[in-house]
């Protein structure tokens, strides 16, 4: 399944450390506030936006119902192109695959570009375990590896680093991987960018192994889509002889005109930016032109698990923008490392937790780890409700209940640490549906407001940590509703329940996975 840092505690434990960091917290909440200012003007000059991100919405629930059938005619044109196409069940496949792969070539060290799926499943510990070195081309990831840091955010890994923290990274690590930092380094962000570029220049000359992941994959003509900003993903994708690229299996669109969606959502999303500055597709292999071998592997790793589950497979439209992660309050001041994943933020409570299950402490805690504001959802590009999918998760890991694991229904137990949350609601629940109890209770609280105490004794204390604990009115608001305008001012207000929507007609979508598959 997807990888899990070692150790890694559950979220308020972990965020409570960066929210403890002022440095990180500043680095963060200008970092977000900079991206999602740029990102709100960008999308402002678009009249059409909300109907391009409904299209996008519709584009990707239409293909996920049929997944099945563009898996198959993905591989069919991707064959046809003159590439190979792996099936990946799991992590540890796709990394047998990629390693296996690489070591026919007689190479010892790949360039990676886009590799957010390779991180998913570990993929450079494993090469390094065979004795493979993987050198991350994108900025951001390069800060990250030489600081042997932890990616924290989707767009800017290394978004909780500031500028002398990332000069002090390549002037006393970058030797150790390659070309050093030239001496006098400042940290000048065209100076720090020149370091880098030195530095990895002589790895794209030298590399003949590139490994990347995708943005997009059309099923039309085999054609896959990466997007990015800094010119690294040509080099990886055109200058080696052998290109293996990993990517997750609902990154798959039907056909190429249908990019004409995404290709306006993504980079008004993710960058700011009206078009991406580089934007390469490449479809097969050509004589004389680019790798002369291309390797595709379709990641399951836990998707098609997380298809099956009506509410939680809105999950998997993501594009991977990163719009949610800069206008969350949770994110903003706790940092992306508290999520335990390669996915932090709104996007990554609700992902992580479907990709891998709701048994580990960090993955029971992140739908939790969320104050359900909205904002998420109002600014994904593919109307992801991710407050709903949130609720959702919360629900199975406080009850339990049937969930789809490696293919097969099973009914999962309640995680720990819900009991006292179990019975408040069941308590809850005996005094809700008897009026007189009720009354009597809202009664005896407003009598006994001045013994109100600071703070809430047991599982409560956490909550009067961080905030006073209400003052309960002097009069219950049933007792103030018969004082002031009982009998003559008419009856006890009542609320009549909404009427039930009708219930839209649904499709289930079809299993994904290819049948006898194999690498």
């Amino acid at each position: 399944m997807t990888r899990t840092e070692l150790g890694m505690p559950a979220f308020p434990r972990a965020a409570a450390e960066g929210v403890a960091d002022p440095v990180l917290r500043a680095n963060l909440r200008h970092a977000t506030h900079t991206i999602r200012d740029k990102r709100a003007r960008a999308t402002a000059e678009l009249a059409d936006w909300e109907r391009l991100r409904q299209a996008g919405r519709a584009l990707k629930d239409a293909t996920l119902l049929r997944l099945d059938e563009h898996l198959l005619r993905l591989e069919a044109a991707v064959t046809a192109a003159g590439g190979t196409v792996h099936w990946a069940a799991d992590a540890d496949e796709a990394n047998r695959i990629v390693t296996r792969l690489v070591l026919a070539t007689g190479e010892r060290e790949v360039v990676k570009v886009k590799s957010m799926a390779t991180q998913e499943i570990g993929l450079n510990e494993a090469l390094e375990a065979a004795g493979i070195a993987a050198y991350e081309t994108d900025l951001a990831e390069l800060i990250v590896q030489l600081g042997e840091d932890r990616p924290s955010h989707i767009l800017v890994p290394a978004i909780h680093r500031n500028r002398a923290e990332i000069r002090e990274v390549f002037r006393t690590r970058m030797g150790r991987w390659g070309r050093p930092a030239p001496d006098g380094l400042g940290d000048d962000p065209r100076e720090l960018a020149e370091a880098a570029r030195l530095h990895l220049r002589e790895k794209f000359l030298r590399a003949k192994v590139g490994v990347s992941g995708a943005n997009f994959m059309v099923a039309e003509t085999g054609t896959l889509v990466v997007l990015e900003s800094e010119g690294n993903g040509r080099m990886c994708l055109t200058l080696p002889e052998t290109l293996i690229s990993v990517v997750g299996i609902e990154k798959v669109v039907p056909t190429f005109r249908d990019l004409e969606v995404f290709l306006q959502l993504l980079p008004r999303s993710s960058t700011a930016e009206r078009m991406n500055p580089y934007t390469t597709m490449w479809t097969g292999t050509t004589d004389g032109d680019g790798p002369t071998a291309f390797h595709l592997v379709l990641l399951d790793n836990g998707r098609t698990d997380t298809l099956a589950d009506a509410t939680g497979r809105q999950a998997l439209r993501c594009i991977r923008c990163s719009a949610c992660l800069n206008v969350c309050p949770v994110y903003e001041r706790a940092g992306g490392h508290a999520y335990g994943s390669v996915y932090p933020g709104p996007i990554g409570a609700i992902l992580s937790p479907q990709l891998r299950g709701t048994t580990s402490a960090v993955d029971a805690s992140l739908p939790f780890a969320s104050t359900l504001c909205g904002a998420c959802y109002e600014v994904c590009p593919v109307a992801i409700d991710i407050p709903e999918v949130l609720l959702h998760l919360r629900e199975r890991v406080v009850l339990g209940g049937t969930v789809t694991r490696d293919g097969v229904r099973t009914r999962i137990r309640p995680a720990r640490g819900h009991a006292a949350e179990r019975a408040a609601m069941r308590a809850a629940r005996l005094l809700l549906d008897r009026p007189d109890a009720l009354h009597a209770a809202e009664r005896l609280l407003a009598r006994a407001r001045r013994l109100r105490p600071r703070r809430l004794p047991g599982p409560g204390r956490a909550w009067t940590d961080t905030r006073e604990l209400p003052v309960p009115p002097a009069e219950p608001f049933r007792g103030w509703w018969q004082r002031t305008r009982g009998p003559a001012g008419g009856p006890e207000p009542t609320t009549a329940p909404p009427p039930a929507p009708a219930p839209e007609p649904t499709e289930e979508p079809r299993p994904t996975t290819k049948p006898e598959a194999g690498p």
